[in-house]
């Protein structure tokens, strides 16, 4: 069977994905892109901005062009169902909480899920879905459900089977990530599983993805000095209004978003900080787009993910006035994507003549390796040497078009 996946959308369905297809493949599978005429093609799609849902629309009629049986999966196609079983050649629409049986569906058997399979040189375990909150802008939650986590024994065996498969680094993923455990018979959270984690595997890293602000304490952050803990979180901050913050429902004020990033800056060392930051919320007037640069232009941050307001159906703020004219949020987003890009280029050049870890991604240049620094930057050094997948010592010399250059240290 010869099987096209497709993945649109956050690391958590990036990380399913991968299970998919390493299943697959384990039970006899190939898997192939759309263009060499799969027989089955599946689509993991997303819902997180309107954007995303049309992207996800096209990619489901670019797969039934294809002339493949598509069966659609995804946080899309969970809360628009019908509009994709209208498409010509969608055979089937799969539920979220179902997604890991499209594997018995088309071997006809039940199978043992893969976790130790990814394309990339960083894979994305998922050890928590779903999530409690209702930010007021966002329809996450109703597609993905209540909180809900891997138990412990579970993800320490994966993380297990994924570093036995020679990967060097971890991401660890979930849609609430800093709920973990808290929805287990027996109570932990993101605390114990990380010393669990460190404690069960030998020399693999682990990166955290997004946390929010209120999640981060004085023990993680000493978790992190382990030196196995990648020094880089993001932590979303959306709006520096407090007026907005309260409009979006989100659960802390600027001040002590203000306090909280100082406090990790003073315990992690060469810390990489990223945010989200949303543009044109309903109500956003000039004088709270001011108090995002200049919170933003304040605060450490060494990148930022910067997203226009969109409405989604079926939640709080869709049914809000107030929304700012486009050439407004236009002129907005182009001040923020002015600041991200000074961000950036200020934090790689305070890396110049340091020393830091890198996991090797594969080729960029002639002659040239790219990849990852446990704080978030990607970097080339001479190829010479150096496998994919492993984490080679680079010193940093240089900074060329953007991107950081140096030459690795035995």
């Amino acid at each position: 069977m010869r099987v096209a996946l497709l993945t649109l959308g956050c690391r958590v369905n990036q990380a399913e994905s991968s299970v998919l297809e390493g299943t697959l493949k384990s039970n006899g599978a190939v898997i192939v892109e759309l263009a060499d005429k799969p027989d089955v093609c599946i689509v993991n799609t997303c819902t997180v901005t309107s954007r995303s849902d049309y992207s996800s629309r096209q990619l489901v009629r670019r797969a039934a062009r294809a002339g493949a049986r598509v069966i659609v999966t995804g946080c899309y196609s969970q809360l628009r169902p019908d509009e994709l079983t209208a498409i010509p050649g969608v055979t089937e629409v799969v539920d979220n909480s179902r997604k890991y049986d499209i594997v018995s569906m088309l071997t006809g058997q039940r199978t043992v899920m893969s976790f130790n399979h990814s394309a990339r040189s960083r894979p994305h375990l998922k050890v928590q879905d779903g999530c409690n909150f209702r930010c007021s802008y966002c329809s996450v939650p109703h597609a993905r459900g209540p909180s809900r986590s891997v138990p412990i024994g579970d993800a320490v065996e994966r993380a297990q089977a994924i570093e036995s498969a020679g990967y060097g680094e971890i991401v660890l993923t979930g849609i609430h990530l800093g709920t973990y455990g808290h929805d287990l018979e027996l109570k932990s959270n993101l605390n114990i599983l990380l010393k669990r984690l460190l404690a069960a595997t030998n020399a693999v890293r682990f990166r955290l993805s997004s946390l929010e602000i209120g999640e981060i304490n004085d023990e993680l952050m000493d978790i992190m000095q382990s030196g196995r803990i990648c020094n880089h979180l993001h932590i979303p901050l959306q709006s520096g209004s407090d007026n907005i913050l309260r409009i979006m429902n989100r659960r802390y004020t600027t001040a002590h978003y203000r306090k909280m990033t100082r406090l990790i800056f003073g315990k992690v060392d060469n810390l990489s900080l990223g945010t989200d930051v949303i543009v044109g919320f309903p109500g956003e007037g000039e004088d709270d787009f001011s108090d995002t640069i200049e919170l933003i232009d304040e605060l450490p941050f060494s990148y930022l993910h910067i997203f226009p307001y969109s409405r989604r159906p079926g939640t709080a703020a869709a049914n809000m006035g107030g929304t700012p004219a486009k050439e407004t949020v236009s002129e907005r987003l182009a001040l923020l994507h002015d600041l991200d890009a000074r961000k950036r280029d200020s934090y790689r050049k305070r890396q110049l003549g340091r020393r830091l870890e890198v996991m090797v991604e594969g080729p960029r240049e002639e002659g040239m390796m790219c990849g990852t620094s446990s704080n978030y930057l990607k970097i080339l050094f001479p190829a010479k040497g150096h496998d994919k997948g492993t984490l080679v010592s680079v010193g940093l010399t240089e900074v060329i078009d953007g991107m950081l250059r140096g030459i690795a240290i035995s």
